[in-house]
């Protein structure tokens, strides 16, 4: 793939003397959709905190639109153009749903996200712009994170399990706001446990391992057979 906006080399990153990914690559084009799937513990949230800077790593293991990063903090990152929505959402539950928006936009970066573009994507936000973040249900959470993080109008969306926990028709909703998304020119990358969520979402697909991409290929071509036998390492 000529040029990627994102590169992932030889990645390797952990939590003291405890090593959870181990020399991971990857790639991402401008405009991909890419899903990470794998069982808990794999390494999928690690890579991606490693990609937003919230975690360190040698500053040539990330290149992010043809320079490294891998040493430059997370609000470094966002400035050039990563936003994460983490696992768990991390609201701010003594701000409204319009506040917590608005902290996504600080930097003001340029692009087509402000919160009338966020309300035209999630209608239900801009109903509930006054409610504190954290009362509105998971789903509603989730738009909100999805929301803030676009606010910073970033070249590469990073989510972290944006299904979990949520009723599978909500799954639906949000899934099926991402074309949209992808449509102003926005590359994602998706951690997913839903494997079926993640293939039809998604055109390349990395399946970690205990911390190794145990397969990878285009979301079309790869069989059931061969996702099982990375995903569970049979």
């Amino acid at each position: 793939m000529p040029d990627p906006l994102l590169e992932v080399r030889a990645l390797d990153a952990g939590y003291g003397d405890f090593q959870a990914l181990f020399g991971v690559s990857l790639a991402v084009a401008a405009g991909q959709v890419v899903a990470v799937i794998g069982a808990n513990g794999a390494g999928k949230s690690t890579l991606l905190k490693s990609i937003a800077g919230v975690m360190p790593s040698r500053r040539d293991a990330v290149r992010f639109d043809g320079e490294p990063v891998g040493d430059l903090p997370a609000h470094r990152r966002v400035a050039r153009g990563i936003a994460l929505v983490p696992e768990g959402r991390r609201l701010f539950p003594s701000l409204s749903v319009e506040e917590n928006l608005k902290i996504g936009g600080q930097l003001g970066r340029p692009g087509p996200w402000a919160l009338a573009r966020i309300y035209e994507l999630f209608p239900v936000l801009a109903e509930r712009r006054s409610q504190p973040a954290t009362s509105l249900s998971g789903g509603q959470q989730q738009m909100v994170a999805i929301g803030r993080a676009l606010m910073s109008n970033p070249k590469l969306l990073l989510c972290d399990e944006i299904s979990l926990g949520l009723a599978p028709i909500v799954v639906r909703e949000i899934y099926a706001r991402l074309p949209a998304i992808v449509a102003e020119g926005l590359s994602l990358v998706i951690v997913e446990q839903d494997i079926v969520q993640a293939l039809a979402a998604a055109s390349q697909v990395y399946c970690l391992q205990e911390g190794r991409v145990a397969l990878e290929g285009a979301a079309g071509a790869l069989t059931r057979e061969a996702i099982a036998a990375a995903y569970f390492g049979v």
